[in-house]
């Protein structure tokens, strides 16, 4: 069964739209990257999976229910981690975590789930006014654990963390999908995104503009491979050889004996050739492959392209 099913949906608020004809589907299970820059839908997307806002046209479904005939079904069973979300000052993390195990009826420790997004005791009791901004990511992370979600919905969820909590973090994210749910991690970070999910949305000016494994976006989005090359010998005499060749679009030096060279993918004996007919002597060659950086921005532009 598919966990996210979105079929046609279209949000206008005035003149202004936010999503026009979405389909999106995630599969039960899926860890799911939705990208996009600020502004691009993707927190008006949640917003419709939650029936927080009513598309204008089109159907959602989530956990099988659609979302406004079964919005407080789908709430049950959901974990949500909101961007900007303000915590209570004046309550404890502790009476947090507790507030929304009672909501929903759970048995949950709450010292269990503080620890572990990285909150001691002490922590617990604190005055959540008291928390730095990391400090109050973990714990509204916490909060979205509460009774084994079968959804976990993730917006930004790295905001505000260092390294060790964004590290613990995807920790915590492949432990509920190893579990069993689905995660539907919305994010502008694209090494997070990389490092955890299975299949990756990009949404652009409100349009869902590709979906695929990391993978598959990078042969797709044809960013061409890296291939850094250590030489014995002059570089001009490598650079010479390599800059003329047809699947190379870009060539450049890094230090005193490599060279990075962007080629095609299937390109890479072809330089390797070109560079030992020349008489420059190979010692050593790595391939780079395009970071989800690159393929995001390849995507966006092509877009603007074709616009």
């Amino acid at each position: 069964m598919s966990a996210i099913e979105l079929d046609g949906v279209t949000k206008r608020y005035g003149d202004v739209t936010a999503l026009e004809d979405v389909d999106l589907t995630v599969e039960d299970g899926e860890i799911f990257g939705f990208l996009g820059p600020n502004g691009a839908g993707k927190s008006t997307t949640i917003n419709v999976l939650l029936d927080f806002v009513r598309p204008t046209s089109g159907t959602a479904r989530v956990l099988g229910y659609d979302v406004r005939e079964g919005s407080q079904r789908i709430r049950d069973r959901t974990g949500f981690l909101p961007e900007g979300y303000d915590v209570y000052d004046r309550l404890s993390g502790r009476k947090h975590v507790e507030f929304v195990i009672d909501s929903k009826d759970a048995d949950d420790d709450p010292m269990v789930l503080l620890d572990r997004v990285g909150l001691d005791a002490e922590d617990a009791r604190r005055k959540a006014g008291d928390y730095s901004k990391g400090m109050a990511q973990r714990l509204v992370l916490a909060m979205a654990l509460v009774d084994q979600p079968d959804l976990l919905i993730l917006d930004e969820p790295s905001t505000g963390l260092d390294p060790n909590g964004a590290r613990r973090m995807r920790e915590i994210i492949r432990e509920e999908a190893e579990r069993g749910a689905t995660v539907f991690f919305s994010s502008h970070i694209l090494g997070q995104v990389e490092a955890v999910c299975d299949t990756v949305g990009i949404l652009q000016d409100g349009q869902v503009i590709a979906k695929d494994s990391v993978e598959g976006l990078r042969d797709a989005a044809d960013t061409g491979t890296t291939l850094v090359v250590t030489v014995a010998g002059p570089l001009d005499a490598a650079v010479d050889a390599v800059e003329p060749l047809g699947p190379v679009s870009a060539v450049a030096t890094a230090g005193e004996d490599r060279l990075r060279v962007t080629c095609d993918g299937d390109a890479k004996m072809t330089v390797l050739s070109a560079l030992e007919e020349a008489g420059v002597e190979v010692s050593d060659f790595e391939t780079e492959e395009a970071s989800l950086d690159d393929v995001f921005a390849a995507y966006v532009d092509r877009t603007e392209v074709e616009a």
